[in-house]
């Protein structure tokens, strides 16, 4: 064999080595972008979940917010409705159709908001609110009794316990509700 056709099969064989070393480069190239890039959407989905549930925890904090100031709201109204109302029936004046109608939409609000309130959790929270909303009907039936049925000053006991159950109700409510306004940890359930 000569120099020459030495030279051409040396040129061919590196040929043939340099398409089968580019090709096999390639397929590795390949897989290892796929590798890269699988995890490149790996972590940005990642980042997009967590900060998804970031998000939706701070909404749920936020409605939980609106919902105990709602109900706190529909509270305070209630109770000057009562605190109003009271003095005038203990002077056997009663109470005209007026502020019955007010006493009621009042009791019905406080409900309301109670109900909302359940959405937003957390069930802790959503029992205390009940028991606000329980203690405050309480009051409002014995309020309605007394007015209703002209009774005694001894009548007035039972009118002045619901309405001190329903006041402890509400400061049990606002140091709970205030604790999970005020803890960032706290859960979403």
């Amino acid at each position: 064999m000569s120099d020459a056709t030495g030279t051409v099969i040396s040129g061919v064989i590196a040929f043939a080595a340099a398409v089968i070393g580019a090709v096999i480069a390639g397929r590795y190239a390949k897989h290892g972008a796929e590798a890269g890039g699988r995890k490149a959407v790996e972590a940005a989905l990642t980042q997009v979940h967590g900060q998804a549930a970031a998000e939706h925890w701070q909404w749920v904090r936020s409605q939980r917010h609106q919902s105990f100031a709602a109900l706190l709201a529909a509270y305070a109204a209630l109770d000057e409705v009562l605190a109003r109302i009271a003095p005038e029936v203990r002077n056997g004046s009663g109470f005209d159709d007026v502020a019955g109608r007010e006493l009621r939409e009042r009791t019905l609000e406080l409900q309301a908001k109670t109900s909302q309130l359940a959405l937003w959790g957390p069930s802790e929270v959503n029992a205390l609110a009940y028991a606000i909303t329980g203690k405050s009907v309480l009051a409002v039936h014995a309020l309605l009794h007394i007015e209703s049925a002209d009774l005694s000053n001894a009548e007035w006991g039972g009118f002045g316990q619901a309405r001190d159950d329903m006041t402890q109700a509400h400061a049990t409510f606002l140091q709970r509700a205030g604790e999970i306004i005020r803890d960032p940890r706290q859960p979403i359930s």
